[in-house]
């Protein structure tokens, strides 16, 4: 399998070449933009009910993900996300796992395992949620969020990140939920809780928040005065 990454880092579309029949790609659902007709697409959910439940409820993802089939060489498969933003490749190896943010999985080869991860009572204050989903194996997986995306190599000092803004990180790092500053910045400074990461590994940051768009339009809405 070969993929090409396109419109970055404004309309990320991945684009997806088979190199032999049987090859798979797992994708959430609505993703697909286009395929070749003679590519099989399979409705199910990964891993029976409870698991699939699992992964909606703790994780953000659907409960039904499609699974695309090559019946030939040379076929192509297209997938985006559906807001407006930046994907991410990458080739997991088995020595490593990666947290995604709720959300955030976009496709993957069958080979990757999807999970989630309790997050501790410091997902409940952090953007992330409760549970963050945990993808571990080997072969491809695509990860996306509104807005570009940023890699952060992360060592001993550590690194702090607007908990709005964490897309993903791998599983050297840890993470602790607080505040940036004094209880001043806390409450005036508009920046909020962000996460402070420890230990060794890589994070990925988006440039946007959805949470800060939806605040920056919120007193421009349209409101229709009462009659009563």
């Amino acid at each position: 399998m070969q993929y090409e990454m396109l419109d970055k880092p404004d309309f990320g579309l991945v684009k997806v070449l088979f190199d032999q029949p049987g090859e798979q790609l797992l994708v959430e659902s609505s993703a697909m933009v286009a395929k070749d007709g003679a590519v099989e697409m399979k409705t199910q959910m990964q891993g029976g009910l409870m698991a699939a439940a699992k992964r909606k409820m703790l994780g953000g993802e659907s409960i039904f993900q499609n699974t695309f089939t090559a019946t030939a060489p040379g076929q192509q498969l297209w997938v985006a996300p559906g807001p407006e933003g930046d994907v991410v490749p990458l080739e997991l190896n088995g020595s490593y796992e990666v947290m995604l943010n709720s959300g955030a999985f976009l496709a993957s080869a069958p080979s990757v395992q999807l999970d989630t991860k309790w997050g501790g009572a410091k997902g409940f204050f952090s953007g992330t949620g409760f549970f963050l989903l945990k993808c571990g194996g080997q072969g491809p997986l695509f990860f996306s969020s509104y807005g570009g995306i940023h890699a952060v190599d992360v060592g001993p000092n550590g690194y702090i990140c607007d908990t709005d803004h964490v897309v993903a990180f791998t599983s050297g790092l840890d993470y602790n939920v607080t505040k940036v500053g004094g209880l001043k910045s806390l409450f005036l400074s508009g920046e909020g809780l962000v996460c402070r990461f420890h230990g060794q590994g890589r994070l990925w940051i988006s440039t946007r928040s959805a949470n800060a768009l939806a605040a920056f339009v919120h007193p421009f809405r349209p409101v229709k005065s009462s009659n009563n």
